[in-house]
């Protein structure tokens, strides 16, 4: 059996080690392949995955074999495949191992996702280095990048959930919410610190329909608590704001993050790995990209808009770039919402098209095998 092994640093929480995970777990369950994820930081990794024990050196998960990082690498024997994330740096000891397999080794670093027009040209070059060739691999939208992470069911399964279980989960998070009605609004908000959120929650407070919103754990609450005039905000709590009842919830697994996201009308993600699930969704989202120094990150965000905008009418990509604009940088969120909701229908439609065009790309996992496969030969 063929043996890879993922390299992760946790920088951001839940990002890197969401995207690590979600494609160690694709790589041995549906290709068959021996997957070892080492992480540094296994306490953010039980956030997601609560089976995870964080004392352990060693353990196993869904046909991976997990182990812990440490700041004092032992040698360990290369694998046939050895995957940087995100460019985490390898231990110099397991370099030296690669450089000594009689086999060299396929060595790959995974980008990071973005639109911009470059990383096309880029995706799959090699760079020489000590004997080696590392790859690099970028996620991406269109067939001359790496797409997207997806699993081989789960559009089937989304499909599934959105005709028969939304509801049912939309109890279970939250009993306490009021009784939907017809034109009950659903919510997920998913945020770093951010204070456009306080301007929104101040439009969404009239609105004229009954507004669900369901905010798990995270760095955007105690901006939310201040607004309520609250001293914190709790897990299991419902809290009202005019229109508005928000739901606190605990950090979800990744299956459970993802029916929440198949469950609502709208999702607000950040990061990486929450704004890929929720494009998959196929339901109108807001990113809130994660901030860069120099503000490169508002470059993959204009990148990121002037794709995803290029099939809507005209009024629809302005209403939702404005948005997204306020979101991220600030500005006049109250009327930018408005306008938003004003083209929802279309929206509705375009997400859901959306999701169906990047599966026609191929999904990240089975594009890592077959480039690997081209190289080993």
């Amino acid at each position: 059996m063929q043996t890879w092994t993922i390299f992760c640093r946790v920088v951001d929480n839940f990002g890197d080690i969401g995207v690590c995970w979600r494609l160690a777990r694709q790589l041995a369950t549906e290709h068959q392949l021996a997957v070892t994820l080492w992480v540094d930081d296994l306490a953010s990794f039980a956030q997601i995955r609560p089976e995870i024990q964080p004392d352990l050196a060693e353990q196993q998960l869904d046909s991976v074999t997990i182990r812990h990082w440490p700041s004092q690498w032992t040698n360990t024997a290369a694998s046939d495949v050895v995957i940087e994330a995100f460019g985490c740096d390898l231990p110099s000891e397991y370099l030296a191992q690669m450089q000594q397999w009689p086999s060299k080794p396929i060595w790959l670093n995974l980008e990071y996702l973005s639109a911009e027009d470059w990383v096309a040209g880029c995706h799959g070059l090699p760079s020489p280095q000590m004997g080696l060739n590392k790859y690099f691999f970028f996620p991406g939208f269109s067939q001359r990048t790496g797409g997207l992470i997806a699993e081989r069911s789960m559009l089937k399964r989304r499909a599934h959930w959105q005709a028969s279980d939304s509801q049912q989960l939309r109890r279970q998070l939250a009993p306490q919410l009021p009784a939907e009605t017809a034109d009950t609004v659903f919510i997920s908000v998913f945020a770093y610190e951010n204070p456009a959120v306080i301007d929104w929650l101040s439009a969404l407070k009239d609105s004229p329909t009954p507004v669900h919103l369901f905010i798990p754990t995270g760095k955007v609450l105690p901006q939310i608590a201040q607004l309520l005039n609250q001293p914190a905000l709790y897990i299991g709590h419902v809290y009202q704001y005019g229109a508005c009842h928000l739901a606190i919830l605990p950090m979800l697994s990744q299956d459970d993050y993802d029916q929440l996201l198949w469950s609502c009308d709208l999702n607000f993600v950040r990061g990486e790995d929450s704004f890929v699930r929720a494009q998959w969704a196929g339901i109108p989202m807001v990113w809130q990209i994660y901030p860069q120094s120099e503000n490169t990150h508002l470059d993959k965000l204009a990148a990121f808009l002037a794709l995803y905008t290029a099939d809507l009418p005209t009024q629809s990509a302005a209403a939702l770039t404005a948005f997204y604009q306020c979101w991220n940088q600030g500005g006049e969120v109250a009327a930018s919402w408005l306008a938003y909701r004003q083209q929802w229908a279309i929206l509705q439609e375009h997400a859901k098209n959306w999701a169906f065009r990047l599966a026609e790309h191929g999904d990240l996992a089975t594009n890592l095998v077959k480039f690997t496969q081209s190289k080993l030969k």
